[in-house]
């Protein structure tokens, strides 16, 4: 298959006459692609600036410091793929570390027959 536009697949068809098909051959697909942000806290790429400098300090006889070049960077949250289950069901999205650590993530169980956590605690009173 090649694809023409973002989000859309233009099916290669052979015809024998060499006339095109009557249905139209481009088909509109959803977007699969997952952005670069976490699910739960909304942390996702941020742009700035990375200066750099140079001169003399004006203590050292110098004229101070002046930037010398500025060029664009990013900031990118630490993001993992992890199995989290949401609206009842396990799903894999991408989750910031953060929201890992301060338990914003529910986990699926491993095992069908596993106990939940609340389970647990209410068997141990």
């Amino acid at each position: 298959m090649s694809t023409g536009q973002a989000g859309l697949i233009r099916p290669i068809i052979s015809t024998r006459s060499g006339q095109q098909p009557a249905r139209s051959t481009w088909i509109e697909t959803e977007d699969r692609t997952m952005p670069y942000e976490c699910h739960f806290t909304g942390r996702k790429t941020r742009f700035g600036k990375s200066k750099a400098y140079g001169g003399a300090k004006i203590s050292k006889g110098g004229f101070g410091l002046k930037t010398t070049g500025i060029t664009r960077r990013t900031f990118r949250p630490n993001l993992q793929k992890v199995h989290a289950v949401i609206d009842g069901k396990p799903t894999r999205v991408l989750a910031s570390t953060r929201a890992i650590k301060s338990g914003l993530v529910v986990k699926p169980l491993k095992r069908k027959y596993g106990y939940t956590r609340q389970q647990k605690e209410q068997a141990g009173e």
